[in-house]
């Protein structure tokens, strides 16, 4: 990764969420909403409470959106984050 987020802030990959429903039902993505829930792959040196490969929490309209070699990611202040997932 050749990202260093600054300030207090974590790079977050977004977790997919699922396309089909127990039933076998496929959803589109136009009916689905954003995921709340990532895994950190970048924090800045001010940050203390969230390590690399963390699951977040966050709200849907948290963060900005950053393309970074391809790949679509989050970057968001760590005041915005919910919690971890453990």
């Amino acid at each position: 990764m050749n990202f260093q987020p600054l300030g207090k802030r974590v790079l977050v990959s977004r977790t997919e969420e699922a396309k089909t429903t127990a039933s076998g039902i496929i959803i589109p993505d136009s009916a689905t909403e954003k995921p709340s829930q990532g895994k950190v792959v970048a924090v800045s040196a001010e940050v203390e409470n969230v390590n690399l490969d963390d699951t977040v929490v966050f709200g849907k309209y948290a963060g900005n959106e950053l393309k970074v070699g391809g790949e679509t990611f989050v970057i968001i202040d760590v005041e915005d984050l919910f919690g971890i997932i453990k």
